[in-house]
């Protein structure tokens, strides 16, 4: 008996100083902006929803780090 690998959903590693709009223009090229990053921010709630630091809330926006693993493909079925 062989067992099958499940399909992996894409993702990456943020480059340092990325932000969603970054992100979005380099992995959904053809993508309207805002749409792009509503899609990133919806399949990544587990970043989007973190709780800021003080350093992201001096930016005004809620940092990405280079660690967080980013889903740039909506779940799978």
């Amino acid at each position: 008996m062989t067992a099958e690998l499940s399909p992996v959903r894409k993702s990456i590693l943020p480059k340092g100083g990325d932000t969603w709009t970054s992100i979005a223009a380099r992995e959904l090229p053809g993508v309207a902006e805002a749409d792009a990053v509503g899609m990133l921010q919806s399949w990544n709630l587990h970043v989007f929803m973190r709780a800021a630091g003080g350093v992201g809330r001096m930016r005004g926006d809620n940092p990405i780090l280079p660690s967080d693993v980013i889903f740039v493909e909506a779940p799978r079925a």
